[in-house]
């Protein structure tokens, strides 16, 4: 339990949540709502993913 880094399960979660959104805005037949939840979850992964890259250079993973 005390290697889990908490931050990266925050941008997971936003990340299936914005997931969850393209499929629910597909079923409303919403385009607007799927571009707004394509954008987020490009969004909330490149977050992540620059999150990492900089805890990995300060050596924190």
């Amino acid at each position: 339990m005390k290697n889990i880094k908490w931050v990266f399960v925050l941008f997971s979660l936003l990340a299936l949540l914005s997931m969850f959104a393209i499929g629910i805005s597909v079923g409303l037949r919403s385009v607007p709502g799927i571009l707004a939840s394509i954008l987020l979850l490009i969004v909330v992964m490149g977050f992540g993913f620059k999150t990492k890259k900089k805890m990995r250079d300060k050596g924190l993973l």
